[in-house]
């Protein structure tokens, strides 16, 4: 390992699964050392107090503290916001402006137009002018972006799974991009951590449903990135499920192929987009992804299916929510933005069985 300083990060919002899934993985990050948690509700308290899966350890005994910008700048170089949106955008400004970089795994950065961000989560944006200037987190696509900015808006979790399902086909021309489906599950680690009814064990055991049909939040950060894939507006058939488990998400995406094109090449093609990217696993024909095979990790398992019949390419996207689709990118964008090797701190195996 490279014998370097490390560098100080905070996290705003300690308490919810995106805050419990950085402090898992920040804890043994190599260049990275935790020294802030805050959280208004539990400020007052050892870490540990509220995850006694860390007694025992230096990280277990940060005391919880209410969030303060200035006081945080004294000590970190990088926050991580996992607050809720329309609470973000706020405290991102705070901290841009007492010169501490921002991943921010909310949605108040993610979308580009104000008045879309508006229409689909019903708040004022008032920190437009922030708007173009965050990159958008996802390393395989904006990598040279990300390692300028100063202020990340981390994807949502089932747009990372579409993007990366999607974005080779669009950048190669070989969809029909008027018919796009993505049926999407997730685990409910998705609906975060606070008490709802229709999370609970009992509704949610021995159970499988859709919810949001139409409306999900997630579909214009979907729509803008695929838009600027191909270069076209974009609208898609996005409808979303509960799955009865912790953590996961698996996309099962449906388009017209608009030519013919052998399985082999299509396959071909998603790797050549995809080499050197290490995160993304295009698996062999006639092998398809599972949630138990990224739980836990930074893995995008993509499986490719032509339906000969229907002359349709079917995708099969497989990502940890929490890691893939949070926490962990949320890392990988802090590397990238202070020189460091994205995987660093990544390199886990899947959480089997």
């Amino acid at each position: 390992m490279e014998n370097r300083a490390k560098i100080e990060v905070g996290v705003v919002g300690i308490t919810g699964y995106t805050g419990m899934e950085l402090v898992r993985l920040l804890r043994h990050h190599p260049y990275f050392d935790l020294v802030q948690v805050t959280s208004r509700q539990e400020a007052g308290r050892a870490l540990q107090e509220i995850y006694p899966f860390l007694a025992g350890t230096n990280v277990g005994l940060l005391p919880i503290t209410m969030p303060d910008p200035e006081l945080m700048a004294r000590d970190c170089k990088l926050v991580f916001l996992a607050v809720p949106h329309g609470t973000a955008m706020n405290l991102a400004a705070e901290f841009l402006n007492v010169g501490v970089k921002v991943v921010d795994l909310s949605a108040d950065f993610r979308l580009k137009d104000k008045d879309v961000y508006t229409t689909w989560y019903n708040v004022e944006h008032t920190q437009e002018e922030y708007l173009n200037e965050a990159a958008y987190g996802l390393p395989e696509i904006y990598a040279s972006e990300i390692t300028q900015a100063r202020l990340v808006a981390n994807p949502g979790c089932y747009p990372t799974s579409a993007i990366l399902a999607l974005y080779p086909a669009l950048k190669e021309d070989i969809i029909d991009i008027d018919q796009i489906i993505i049926d999407s599950k997730s685990g409910t680690s998705g609906a975060g951590r606070s008490a709802k009814l229709g999370t609970i064990f009992c509704e949610v055991y021995d159970n499988f449903r859709a919810y949001n049909l139409g409306k999900h939040r997630h579909t214009p950060e979907i729509e803008q990135e695929l838009s600027f894939a191909c270069g076209k507006d974009i609208q898609v058939l996005f409808s979303t499920h509960l799955l009865p488990i912790n953590r996961g998400i698996l996309s099962t995406i449906y388009a017209p192929l608009k030519k013919d094109i052998s399985l082999a090449k299509i396959i071909s093609l998603y790797k050549d987009f995809y080499k050197g990217k290490n995160w993304i696993r295009v698996l062999p024909p006639g092998v398809l992804p599972e949630t138990r095979y990224v739980r836990g990790t930074m893995f995008c398992d993509l499986g490719l299916v032509k339906d000969e019949r229907t002359g349709r390419l079917v995708i099969v996207s497989a990502i940890d929510n929490l890691c893939r689709g949070a926490s962990g990118q949320a890392i990988a964008n802090a590397n990238l933005m202070f020189g460091l090797d994205v995987n660093a701190g990544l390199d886990r195996g899947a959480l089997v069985p």
